[in-house]
């Protein structure tokens, strides 16, 4: 088990103006330096001593990466963005109130003033045997303490795509942005691509290392949201031990075009049930075409398909079946 300290041990502090100016810093410095964005997350673990970079680059200077615009059909989020400039910003609240709903989920007002969308969606698991510096697959090592033998604590951990490793993703707003099929612009100092959400997050069978494609180098840019669900019917909700800062046991993003109470097209995604958000694409198939009370009496099966809950968390796969039926009827109390 990890020493918890109360000091952060040196490093070199970099403070970037503009975004070419953090990108060549961070092809100089390569593996050594630490991209900080709202760094909620990343002061509690350099304190912890699980990771300690010998240079800093706090992106916080950068004005560029802030802000919320229009760029044609697309909403452009900047990652540094604040939680609570999403929460209530009115283009937001107006077209992709989903987004505004899960950014107001996440932790405690304070936290949301000082969090960033960006840090919210690049945030590593929770997983606590990895937190604490154990020697697990995802740190490392040779085995899952949360999944392998009878006596581990994985009560939050996952029951979808566990291969080697149990630690689930923790961020409220990375299966809205999968919901509404958002693009994620990545810089690095020899070029930029674009990755749909869907494919910015990942699992262990990908890579158990890590839980989204950024590389040393890369930069988080932009977040676009296309036309595609503006204004579509949506419905999130978070299931929590308590009303504030705690992270979710799972989570729900679902975004419906309805003609009346028939449901055209959908999407449905889950948090906190794997280490991606976990999309229910058969569940999207089934309901498609199918009346709204029609579609929730059928799908509860289809939820949890592939489910392998392991010994203490058996009651999300109950969660996830009451989730998609409350999104499907877009009633909370259902």
């Amino acid at each position: 088990m990890a020493i918890i300290r109360d000091g952060i041990p040196p490093f070199e502090l970099f403070r970037p103006t503009s975004v070419e100016d953090a990108l060549t810093l961070a092809k100089r410095l390569g593996a050594d330096a630490w991209l900080l964005a709202g760094g909620l997350d990343s002061l509690e673990r350099f304190k912890d001593r699980i990771i300690q970079p010998k240079a800093v680059i706090d992106l916080g200077a950068i004005d560029a990466l802030r802000g919320i615009r229009r760029d044609g059909g697309d909403l452009v989020i900047g990652p540094l963005t604040t939680l609570t400039e999403v929460q209530h910003h009115p283009d937001i609240r107006a077209h992709f109130s989903l987004l505004a709903e899960a950014a107001g989920e996440v932790a405690s007002p304070q936290i949301r003033n000082q969090g960033t969308l960006g840090g919210n969606i690049c945030q590593d698991t929770r997983c606590w045997y990895y937190r604490s510096g154990w020697d697990c697959y995802r740190a490392g090592g040779g085995t899952c303490y949360a999944s392998e033998g009878k006596d581990g604590q994985n009560r939050e951990h996952a029951i979808f795509g566990i291969e080697g490793c149990a630690a689930v993703s923790p961020s409220d707003a990375a299966p809205v942005l999968v919901a509404l099929e958002a693009r994620l612009i990545i810089q690095h100092a020899e070029g930029g691509r674009e990755v749909a959400a869907e494919d910015f997050f990942v699992g262990p069978e990908t890579d158990i290392t890590r839980l989204n494609v950024l590389r040393p180098g890369d930069l988080l840019t932009e977040i676009r949201l296309p036309a595609t669900w503006a204004n579509a019917t949506f419905y999130f909700e978070k299931v929590r031990d308590r009303p504030v800062w705690d992270f979710p046991l799972v989570n729900i993003a679902a975004a419906m075009h309805l003609s009346g109470d028939h449901i055209n097209k959908a999407r449905f995604v889950l948090g906190a049930v794997a280490a991606r958000p976990w999309r229910l694409p058969k569940v999207e198939a089934a309901v498609a075409g199918t009346s709204r009370k029609a579609a929730a009496q059928t799908v509860a099966r289809i939820a949890v398909d592939g489910a392998t809950p392991l010994a203490h968390n058996g009651y999300k796969v109950i969660l996830v079946r009451n989730l998609v039926n409350r999104a499907i009827l877009g009633k909370k109390n259902a």
